[in-house]
């Protein structure tokens, strides 16, 4: 539906059409979404805001080269950064009115979408900030606020090497013991500390 709208005869329906349509895909590199900015580009040739935009979606797209994302969230999208959150709508807002303000003079509000960019790769490192590979588990989170004991926290996962990234709804967690993270998120950049009592060198 958002494809469709793109090609609106009012030209602030597309606008904002094409920009959704960035934001939605932000730092996926989704391939499909892709084609049809590049089809739009293309589009879009002879119309300087139309094709302003479309640059703009495709950098969002791209952002980071697929290493980070947008999302007013953090800490495993537990706690809502009230920052983040203002400079996503702060840019949206903008864009109710897209010709006085985004494709006008005040391009640069779109730079209040940095405040919302966050990492979608994990990386561990050891205690001296040297990168550190170990092997996690990556799979889909699992709600398990308000449970007893130490129910699963990921299902359907899959073994990779750090560094990794995490897709939309993915957590990661450590495979053996042999490291304590020093923080109970696993993502971004997360320090680990060699536990002192692992024992599976030896076994």
């Amino acid at each position: 539906t958002l494809s469709r709208y793109t090609h609106d005869n009012d030209p602030d329906v597309a606008v904002n059409a094409i920009f959704a349509m960035g934001l939605l895909g932000a730092g996926t590199n989704n391939a499909r979404l892709a084609q049809l900015l590049r089809q739009l580009a293309s589009y879009y040739h002879r119309d300087p805001n139309a094709l302003f935009m479309v640059r703009i979606a495709q950098g969002l797209l791209h952002m980071g080269k697929g290493t980070l994302s947008l999302s007013p969230f953090h800490t495993d999208r537990s706690v809502l950064s009230r920052v983040s959150a203002a400079g996503l709508l702060t840019t949206l807002v903008s864009l109710i009115d897209a010709k006085s303000f985004v494709l006008g003079d005040s391009h640069y509000l779109l730079y209040f979408l940095v405040t919302a960019i966050s990492p979608r790769f994990l990386i561990t490192l050891d205690e001296d900030l040297k990168p550190l590979q170990v092997n996690v588990r990556v799979g889909q989170a699992v709600d398990v606020v308000g449970q007893a004991g130490r129910p699963k926290t990921i299902t359907g996962w899959q073994t990779q090497s750090t560094p990794v990234l995490l897709s939309y709804g993915e957590r990661a967690e450590l495979e053996d013991e042999e490291y304590i993270p020093v923080t109970n998120v696993m993502e971004g950049l997360v320090i680990l500390k060699k536990n002192p009592e692992w024992e599976g060198a030896q076994a």
